[in-house]
């Protein structure tokens, strides 16, 4: 692998500097990278029918026609023609049984990949239309004139002008020169899997379903083994390094502190808080997730842990990734912190001359006990006089670089990192398998389930109508859209060489055959709605009379806070938005939030933005909009209109989407997976674990001959992860 790795793009036949740039935009720069850019799917070849043979099908199923895969030659000019607001491109396919006519629609620019006397997999149906047979919008795969039928032909996830002709050729390179016994698991354990070598080979170029499905799971379990052995061997040194900073606290204080509360914790805050108590009290530094959903009651366990530090002679810091949410906990802590004597300042970029050097001369004398801000803490001219405790709050939107440099402000502190994104178990060992979890997994009593509906933009109207309704009873509305302003979202020429269905391929395999049917969701042309149009037209047509406000993400922080802050107040009816309002935002007047193009988020996702009303005691309600006619997004909206309960919810999503989609781990520092499924192979992930522990019970350092092949992956692993933090 090391002498993959020091392989230039460029030392392989046929790939030139200007080709080299197209690979390093889909993150490949050498030959070890090209080797594990894997396909995303695999074409069944052993499918292939003849026209003459389609036809046959198609006539004998009736009007419906039928679903067949051809390797066929384009013998016209493909012609685009208007009609109405279609567009349509014509072409005649033929192959040594027959002929067929082909029809595309709204799809021009097929033009520039159709060539007449090109050979192409094409995969479609054939229906009647206007008395003659033809194929309807099929899918196409230009092929090498002359090249023989593989079982199964990888189909690689393409971008930056990049074919399948390309990427198969230079991935066929490497192969040849792969040489043969490398592999970095222990001799006892590789009988149970396919070979290293022989797995990287079939995945690119697999001889059967089977044999592809064998690789991955190979492949999966390294990759799962060097993090889960990564991620151990980190918090195994820090468990024998981490003599902290000890917080005895005072048990009936704190018991005072809770019987003052207007409300009891619940059972799991309870649960959460004796956890945390306990890390505090004991000689090693605490590290530790705090995991609940929103509304759970997570600060106040975090204003317990706090409190518990002022009385063991230690001050405390608390990071929010938003001025406007360091603020909403500066407050709350004031109403519950300051009267038991503690003294609490916020900070954050917009703190500044005199009342920023009174706060940093707080710090630093002592007078401050808890201070609360944004990233601005971990600025350099801000220095404690005794840092006891640093808690983080989303702790998601803090890159690992930044939460660690909050806690280097003071001597092995304890650290507390809070979420309020419902993790799965599975990814919660990959992204915190350094750190103790502490879940809150019960919503305090009387708060009102939020209503759900899912529904289409014809009912924007009686959506209109709603959202007047609220705000004429005094409440607010948020909308949010997926784009920040029109793009354009014309394809490229690869782009479109990429769109043939890979039939039945081993990404596809984890999902129910159901769901394969709407594989081509992601091709649905479905108009979007941006935040800036959108919020335009809202004021200037719909509600001429409200006062509608815009938010995203490419406006000045300080433009940011001002917006919401305004809305807060309650200055803003209409709050129109993309995601940036996603965490942590309390305004507890807002109980509509609508969601537009509804199919372009996560579950997850919107569970966070259904998040953002239901926080006060009016009913609240939330509307997903989507015009996504795709079974699977059917069924993604239907998780969210029958459950509100946040775990569940990210149970879904890792299995109908992935943990990449749920939760960038770009965050975390963490390299992506690329063939592991934390839904499909939670077994795996289970035995990696059992096999990393083992091997670091006999070997802590990873000294032995044996598992020198481990040692280099896991630096390659440490490796990618810093590189994958600095970008």
């Amino acid at each position: 692998m090391e002498d993959l790795r020091n392989i230039p793009l460029t030392a392989l036949k046929g790939i030139g500097p200007s080709r080299a740039e197209m690979f390093l935009q889909v993150g490949v720069s050498n030959a070890e990278e090209l080797l594990f850019y894997f396909p995303r799917s695999y074409l069944d070849q052993s499918r292939v029918t003849f026209i003459e043979q389609g036809l046959q099908q198609a006539k004998a199923s009736g009007e419906e026609g039928a679903e067949v895969l051809l390797r066929a030659r384009v013998v016209s000019d493909p012609k685009n023609f208007h009609k109405g607001r279609f567009t349509i491109t014509n072409a005649r396919l033929e192959d040594e049984s027959g002929a067929i006519g082909a029809v595309w629609f709204n799809q021009p620019y097929l033009m520039k990949n159709l060539v007449k006397g090109g050979e192409y997999l094409v995969q479609g149906k054939i229906k009647r239309s206007y008395n003659r047979w033809e194929l309807s919008s099929p899918k196409l795969q230009r092929l090498v004139e002359g090249a023989p039928i593989l079982p199964l032909l990888p189909v690689y996830p393409l971008g930056a002008g990049l074919t399948q002709k390309i990427l198969r050729s230079a991935v066929e390179k490497v192969l040849s020169v792969l040489e043969e016994g490398y592999d970095p698991l222990p001799a006892a354990y590789r009988q149970q899997f396919m070979p290293r070598t022989a797995a990287l080979k079939a995945m690119h170029l697999p001889p059967s379903f089977e044999e592809a499905e064998r690789a991955r799971e190979r492949l999966a379990f390294d990759e799962l083994f060097v993090q889960q052995m990564a991620l151990k061997q980190q918090r195994r040194r820090r468990m024998d390094q981490r003599d902290g900073v000890v917080l005895p606290g005072s048990l009936e204080k704190e018991q005072a502190m809770m019987d003052s509360l207007p409300f009891r914790l619940t059972g799991a805050q309870q649960r959460a808080w004796e956890e945390i108590r306990e890390d505090l009290a004991s000689k090693g530094a605490m590290n530790r997730l705090l995991q609940g959903d929103v509304g759970s009651g997570k600060t106040l366990v975090a204003f317990l842990a706090m409190y518990r530090c002022f009385l063991s002679g230690k001050q405390c810091a608390l990071m929010a990734p938003t001025e406007v949410l360091a603020t909403q906990h500066a407050l709350e802590a004031e109403k519950v912190l300051e009267p038991l004597g503690m003294k609490v300042a916020l900070l954050s970029g917009n703190v500044k001359g005199k009342e920023r050097r009174q706060i940093l001369e707080g710090l630093e004398q002592g007078t401050i006990h808890a201070l609360i801000g944004t990233h601005a803490l971990i600025s350099d001219p801000v220095t404690w006089k005794d840092l006891g405790l640093v808690i983080t709050d989303e702790q998601h939107r803090f890159g690992v670089r930044q939460r660690m440099a909050l806690s280097r402000k003071g001597e092995k502190v304890n650290v507390l990192v809070m979420t309020a994104t419902p993790i799965p178990r599975t990814l919660a060992m990959i992204l915190y398998g350094d750190m103790d979890v502490s879940l809150i997994d019960e919503m305090p009593p009387g708060r009102t389930p939020i209503r759900t509906y899912s529904v289409d933009s014809g009912y924007d109207e009686r959506i209109y109508r709603f959202m007047r309704k609220q705000t004429m009873e005094g409440h607010q509305v948020y909308v949010i859209c997926a784009l920040v302003e029109e793009e354009d979202k014309s394809k490229t020429v690869s782009e479109a060489e990429d769109e043939l269905l890979p039939g039945h391929s081993v990404e596809l395999r984890r999902r129910s055959e159901e769901q394969e049917e709407d594989f081509s969701e992601e091709q649905e042309e479905l108009k979007l709605r941006s935040a800036v149009g959108y919020a335009d037209f809202l004021q200037r047509i719909v509600f001429p009379d409200l006062k509608v406000g815009l938010l995203h993400g490419r406006m000045k922080a300080q433009e940011k806070e001002s917006v919401m802050t305004a809305y807060a107040r309650g200055d803003i009816q209409i709050l129109v938005s993309t995601t940036v309002v996603e965490v942590g935002v309390n305004v507890p007047n807002a109980t509509l939030m609508v969601v537009e193009n509804a199919e372009r988020f996560g579950l997850a996702q919107l569970h966070q933005l259904r998040g953002r009303v239901g926080r006060g005691e009016a009913e609240s309600y939330c509307v997903l909009v989507s015009d996504s006619r795709s079974r699977l997004t059917r069924q993604r909206m239907k998780t969210m209109c029958d459950s509100t309960d946040g775990f569940y919810i990210a149970e879904e999503d890792l299995r109908l989407r992935g943990a990449g989609d749920i939760f960038g781990l770009r965050q975390h520092g963490l390299p992506d997976l690329k063939v592991a499924d934390l839904y499909r192979d939670k077994l795996l992930l289970k035995e990696a674990q059992r096999l990393a522990e083992t091997v670091l019970d006999a070997d802590p350092d990873l000294e032995q001959m044996e598992h020198l092949g481990i040692r280099e992956e896991m630096e390659a692993f440490w490796e990618r992860a810093s590189a994958r933090e600095r970008a």
